[in-house]
């Protein structure tokens, strides 16, 4: 086996140019996801661990979208037009300069391949000493996928439109992923012709070229789960559900209680601490981040959502926010984008929070929209809360001090600003400032008198001289 880390004499190139028109669909295959991953991404994942020399993606379908999705390893190289498989590796091979070397074929529509099989791929052409090596699986249902005969060292596959009723009964297939010498490679493509409904230079004819020449091998997929290509919807359906299992059952090693992995939908790019428990229902995807020791769920969606430790989420929606350690969300409470919770604060039960930080210990306890706002520590937002941000022309902050307190049906007309250990009467509508440690209620809201808010800081005393204000 190779080892991984361990520089390398092979040069990997992922397929990933053509339309997949089985895919029924106006977006080129390899960028449709699985778990939040382009599927093309998957096959660059797999070779990463041979650490070849150079590795080339194909884009040709859609190139500028494809190429927007690769990461920084993968160097595109451009099939200006769909001329078959042949061409695909042609093109990659005019990018590679040396002579010596093993050429890696993977296809981008396999998503499931593990490093292990590529290394035992090379590793089997490299003992074998022959010119080409594919790796090939033996099917209860060969259906859509090209026909694999072995004989005396010439590998023949056979495309299953262009295939006999004697053919297609074999389950032998091929599986689309090649080891090939550099130079045994280069020679066969020159010599390729479209003879074939298609009018495509197919990479299987090559290597029946090379198997006349120097020989030619398969080698026998080990785990069959790998072998699952896709080419239409149902099969990016059982692919997905297959990646789906192997995330959640490496968070569950990790030390994250899962209850029930059937309803439980974590892409491949969160991140979660250990003894923290995901309860059914429960979606968490792009970059989200869960701390450890929170309670995540029932039914919570969070999208590049980041939870500190020990914090509860339930029954809630999250995008783009931060929900600080101990914190407590829903149920369903919105969080939209640009919303930090502070510790220990709470959104409860119908609130949406938007575009504003919520002090250490503050709540936000029920049927409050605030957005667009800065909440003070220990601060309480009564029922029914609502932060006016938007004056039909310019959205405007709102911001309340530390131990403030709203009563039930506050208006708050921004842009104000509520003093810290201010105390608003119920049903108020603010259109002025309130000064610190002032209590105010009315439409439009007035201040009467000092506030009994027992919350309000002792610096707070500073102004109870000073001539009352009305809003």
């Amino acid at each position: 086996m190779i080892e991984q880390g361990t520089p390398s004499d092979i040069f990997a190139v992922v397929l990933a140019g053509g339309k997949g028109t089985r895919m029924k669909s106006n977006r080129a295959k390899v960028l449709h996801t699985l778990c939040g991953v382009p599927m093309v991404n998957y096959a660059i994942q797999a070779i990463r661990p041979l650490v070849p020399e150079s590795l080339f993606v194909v884009v040709g379908h859609q190139s500028e979208l494809v190429e927007a999705v690769l990461p920084d390893d993968a160097q595109p190289v451009l099939q200006k037009e769909q001329l078959g498989t042949g061409d695909a590796v042609r093109v990659a091979l005019e990018a590679i300069e040396e002579e010596e070397g093993i050429l890696l074929v993977v296809n981008g529509d396999g998503p499931l391949i593990s490093p292990g099989t590529l290394g035992e791929l090379v590793e089997r052409h490299r003992s074998a000493g022959v010119g080409a090596t594919v790796l090939v699986a033996e099917l209860p249902d060969p259906s859509g996928l090209g026909r694999v005969a072995e004989d005396a060292g010439v590998v023949r596959i056979v495309e299953e439109r262009e295939a006999t009723e004697a053919e297609r009964r074999i389950n032998l297939v091929n599986l689309g992923l090649y080891a090939f010498d550099l130079a045994e490679i280069r020679d066969a493509l020159g010599r390729l012709e479209a003879n074939n409904s298609q009018g495509e230079l197919y990479l299987t004819d090559a290597l029946e070229i090379i198997g006349r020449r120097s020989r030619a091998v398969t080698y026998r997929l080990k785990n069959l789960e790998e072998a699952n290509l896709v080419n239409d919807r149902a099969h990016l359906a059982r692919a997905e559900e297959i990646i789906r299992r192997r995330i959640l059952d490496e968070h569950m090693r990790a030390g994250v209680t899962v209850r029930d992995p059937a309803s439980t939908h974590i892409e491949a790019t969160v991140e979660i601490g250990r003894d923290t428990v995901i309860f059914p229902g429960t979606f968490l995807r792009g970059e989200t981040s869960i701390g450890s020791d929170c309670v995540i769920g029932p039914s919570a969606d969070l999208l590049d959502t980041a939870v500190g430790d020990g914090a509860l989420v339930e029954h809630s929606v999250g995008r783009g926010a931060e929900i600080g350690a101990g914190a407590n969300v829903g149920p369903y409470a919105y969080l939209r984008p640009g919303t930090v919770l502070g510790k220990k604060a709470k959104v409860g039960a119908y609130c949406e929070v938007k575009n504003t930080r919520v002090g250490d210990g503050s709540k936000v306890p029920h049927l409050s929209y605030v957005g667009d706002a800065e909440i003070g520590e220990g601060a309480n937002l009564g029922a029914g809360t609502i932060t006016a941000n938007y004056d039909g022309v310019n959205k405007n902050r709102t911001v309340i001090g530390d131990g403030a307190f709203t009563g039930v049906n506050t208006n708050l007309i921004a842009p104000v600003t509520i003093g810290d250990g201010a105390y608003l009467g119920a049903g108020s509508v603010v259109t002025h400032d309130i000064p610190p440690g002032k209590l105010a209620f009315g439409m439009p809201a007035r201040v009467i008198r000092d506030s009994p808010n027992k919350k309000a800081k002792s610096s707070i005393g500073k102004d109870a001289d000073k001539p009352e204000m009305e809003g």
